[in-house]
């Protein structure tokens, strides 16, 4: 499927002027932030709540904020006319996406900063937050998509909230419930187990497998979100 970079950044533009006159999902932006001023410098498990304050801004920034996107679009009934210009599945999926890849990243950056969080091995880190980003996009894409409205966005949000910032904590309850050793192979887990390795103990399959396994999901999802997109266009 072919791809223009044209058409893409015509949709990103568009995506931005409307967001930037929407303050009921810009005000977003702010949250992470916020919340990495009020936990930096806790005594309690710092890479815990480092954990938590990403895992927060993966799914009520960049999930949260694309999920609107979509969902507004279609609340418009605009979602329809955009797919039946020449431009492609991936042109519109790229071009929506690319604004909340860049605030996410951005917005991020600040909050590692506010933490002075250094990551041993920088590579490894980056990678597994671009993953991130591109993985709670899809998710975004997936609720907004089977949302009507901004108000469903809302509701459609709760249980990705609840599977992604609960995970890691779950993940604590092994010992006394086995069952939830599948929370170990949640992105929000792995990146938790991630940031907490350093370079005194650590072996390479150490970084790979939690990038691995996010990768997996990454590309499921992406594949899902692309999928519900088509079918959104046949079905009309």
């Amino acid at each position: 499927m072919s791809i223009s970079l044209k058409r893409a950044r015509a949709i990103f533009v568009k995506d931005y002027k409307e967001f930037s006159r929407n303050y009921a999902i810009s005000i977003m932006l702010i949250f992470p932030i916020l919340l990495a001023f009020l936990y930096r410098g806790q005594g309690i498990s710092s890479i815990g709540v480092f954990g938590f304050v990403l895992n927060f801004s993966f799914t009520f920034l960049t999930s949260f904020v694309q999920a609107c996107l979509i969902a507004e679009e279609k609340e418009r009934n605009t979602l329809r006319s955009l797919m039946m210009t020449p431009a492609t599945s991936m042109d519109v999926l790229i071009g929506k996406s690319a604004l909340v890849f860049v605030m996410s990243a951005v917005v991020l950056a600040i909050v590692t900063y506010i933490f002075g969080y250094q990551p041993d091995w920088i590579w490894a880190f980056v990678a597994a937050i671009i993953l991130s980003i591109i993985l709670y996009t899809a998710v975004g894409t997936i609720c907004g998509l089977f949302s009507k409205t901004l108000l469903e966005t809302s509701l459609s949000i709760i249980p990705v909230a609840i599977v992604f910032i609960a995970a890691p904590f779950g993940v604590l309850l092994v010992k006394d419930f086995p069952i939830f050793k599948v929370l170990e192979y949640v992105p929000s887990s792995q990146l938790v187990y991630l940031l907490g390795i350093h370079n005194i103990v650590f072996a390479t399959g150490d970084l790979l497998k939690p990038l691995l396994i996010t990768l997996a999901w990454t590309v499921g999802l992406t594949i899902v979100s692309v999928v519900l997109y088509n079918r959104r266009l046949k079905d009309g």
